[in-house]
């Protein structure tokens, strides 16, 4: 190895402490941030991402209202208190991480939903090529009690003859309870 390339004359000096540019604390009475380590615009760049985060996931949420068995909620982290950029960085990460699989469970499930509407089409158009099958509401991400089943035409006499038909729900039966009582029956005891 050349000498040359171990000699390096063209480094600069190292500041010894004692002669350093910025004084180790400020001068009394002078407030100023260049004796601070100021950790404002970091907090408040991870602030930002922590609320555009936040968003997608209010978002997400609202998209994908009717399903259920998807955890929406937001963490707190220890009660009210001011964050580190370390434990920010952190909510910041874990809220990146549920976004996304968030976003895997809903692409998974609306894939589902549309093979369970294509699968209702198929049903409609060939009733006898899907006998006894039933589709529900819940199975194409809507709500109510709906329900498509294929099933044949004026009962066993269809079946006999092979007529089918799909047959749709009305949705969910009244509710049904106690009724109020009667006028006269409530007047008489």
């Amino acid at each position: 190895m050349p000498q040359e390339l171990v000699e390096r004359m063209d480094l600069p000096e190292v500041i010894a402490p004692e002669e350093s540019v910025v004084p180790p604390a400020p001068p009394e009475g002078l407030d100023t941030v260049l004796y601070e380590h100021d950790e404002r615009d970091s907090r408040a760049d991870l602030r930002r991402q922590i609320a555009a985060l936040e968003l997608q996931l209010a978002r997400l949420f609202g998209s994908a209202f009717p399903r259920k068995g998807i955890d929406f909620s937001v963490a707190g982290v220890g009660g009210p208190r001011l964050l580190s950029v370390d434990e920010l960085e952190r909510v910041r990460d874990s809220l990146a991480g549920r976004v996304q699989d968030v976003r895997l469970r809903l692409n998974d499930s609306s894939y589902v939903e549309q093979q369970n509407r294509e699968l209702i089409e198929r049903m409609i158009a060939d009733p006898a090529g899907h006998k006894w099958r039933r589709v529900a509401n819940e199975d194409v991400g809507e709500p109510g009690c709906k329900h498509w089943h294929s099933t044949p035409k004026w009962g066993p006499i269809g079946l006999l003859l092979g007529w089918w038909r799909v047959k749709i729900s009305s949705g969910c039966p009244l509710a049904e309870g106690l009724r109020p009582p009667d006028a006269h029956t409530a007047a008489a005891t």
